[in-house]
């Protein structure tokens, strides 16, 4: 059974074995191909990277957590005006 977010395409690879995903790559940056031999399946898992310094984020949960709930309360116009941080910024 399929979910409503399956999507099903026949694609034909190119006279150099080369498959385009097209709009199914959008927003991808990379696949990680897993290849069964006995089933002949291939299965594309999606990645997105992300820049080394933000991966700190993502291996910190609290952190994370703590983004998400400020994100999530700031799309529902949960925002609290806290003035202006400026007298914090050191330029070097």
């Amino acid at each position: 059974m399929r979910s409503l977010h399956t999507k099903e395409k026949l694609l034909r690879p190119d006279a150099k074995g080369r498959i385009s995903l097209g709009e199914m790559a959008e927003g991808v940056s990379s696949f990680r191909a897993i290849y069964d031999k006995d089933t002949h399946k291939i299965i594309l898992e999606p990645y997105a990277e992300i820049p080394f310094h933000e991966k700190w984020l993502f291996e910190n949960e609290e952190a994370l957590r703590r983004v998400k709930k400020g994100l999530h309360e700031s799309s529902k116009g949960q925002l609290k005006d806290r003035g202006s941080f400026s007298q914090y910024i050191k330029e070097e």
